[in-house]
Formats: C-alpha cells, structure tokens, sequence
C-alpha cells in the first residue's frame, strides 16, 4: 500500500554496523533497562538507531522503531522498558514488547515484532553479531 513506508532489513542501511563492532560493556545497561546507540553521523542519511536491552547476562537487540507507526520507542533517553523491567514499551501508544524476541504482546501492532539486531556478549562486552 502506498501509504506504508517502506522499511529495510537493519543491514541495507548505509550505516549498519558489521559483525564484531563493539557497542558497549555489559555493565553500561543497568539490569532490567535499555540503551540507545545510534550508528552513523546523520550527515547524509538518518543514523541507525539500535537499542539493547538486558536480563542478568543475556542482552537483546532491536532497531528502535515501532512496527506500528515506525517512530522511536522512546519519547525520552533510554527510557525503553516498563516500570516494573516486564516488557518493552512504546511510549507513544503504549504497546508492550518482548524482551526475548521482540514479539508484541499487547497494543496496535499485537502480534508483529521489533527488528531483532543480533548481539554477542564477549567477556563483558556486547558486539554486533
């Protein structure tokens, strides 16, 4: 439909990150919360907005970008969960995410996914994958 953006694969953007980038150290995204990193300088094309989200040792990625209406996550820095660290929350519409796999659990979009960003936790730090 013509009134749907188009959105490509995480990789065909002229700023993706290859495999074994360093994006943080694990300790950097306290437990149970989100980061935002963002990947190219915004010059010639918007930069690639990526956040991770942590549980104990295990970290997930995602493009920040809601399947519903492609809009950030987060209407404030870092600000990716609910309160209680149970699901990923979209701040403009409130639907609630999955850690593990990014699946929409509740809200507009229920039943679609985030686009997962695969990570590799390596002696303490998180690299693309």
């Amino acid at each position: 439909p013509g009134d749907v953006p188009v959105m490509l694969e995480w990789r065909a953007h002229p700023a993706a990150p290859p495999p074994g980038v360093f994006v943080c150290r694990l300790d950097e995204i306290p437990e149970g919360e989100g980061r935002e990193f963002r990947f190219g300088d915004g010059n010639a094309v918007a930069p690639l907005r990526i956040l991770v989200v942590r549980r104990g040792d295990d970290v997930f990625g995602y493009v920040n970008c809601c399947p519903h209406n492609y809009i950030p996550l987060n209407d404030q820095p870092d600000r990716f969960v609910t309160f209680d660290h149970a699901w990923i929350i979209c701040a403009a519409h409130g639907a609630v995410f999955r850690y593990e796999d990014g699946h929409c659990e509740d809200g507009p979009c229920r039943g679609r996914a985030l686009e997962a960003v695969p990570l590799v936790p390596r002696n303490g730090s998180i690299l693309i994958g």
